[in-house]
């Protein structure tokens, strides 16, 4: 069990108090963990951007097992070549391409998506 036995008071004028309870509204944390969190250098998030940063992780995870997937094709597409000596048809290789092409993309945009919530994060800590 964790004990604080040291009480802090300060004086706020009322601009400062409800800048401070907008702050700690935001995060969606308790106004005691918000000043902690302040004071010991952590980085203070708001709810929207742990939103963002949950829904980036989602789509890592989705891109992530789709790349897997294709790389189970592609898996496929040379064991077969390799059975029958056979080179994949252009088709299949078009395909493949054209995936990897849609990979890119969803990278891509899931990269700026993380480029974009750190800069956020940046400017708010300033």
């Amino acid at each position: 069990m964790r004990s604080r036995k040291n009480v802090v008071s300060i004086r706020m004028n009322d601009a400062e108090y409800e800048m401070l309870k907008a702050k700690v509204k935001e995060a969606g944390i308790s106004q005691q963990s918000f000043i902690i969190s302040a004071i010991s250098g952590a980085s203070i998030a708001s709810a929207d951007e742990v939103a963002v940063q949950k829904e980036i992780s989602r789509s890592l995870s989705d891109l992530v097992r789709q790349i897997r997937g294709l790389a189970a094709n592609v898996n496929q597409l040379a064991r077969t070549a390799n059975r029958q000596g056979a080179l994949p048809t252009l088709d299949s290789l078009a395909k493949i391409h054209e995936e990897i092409q849609n990979y890119r993309k969803d990278c891509e945009d899931i990269w700026l998506s993380i480029r974009s919530s750190i800069n956020r994060q940046r400017a708010t800590a300033r």
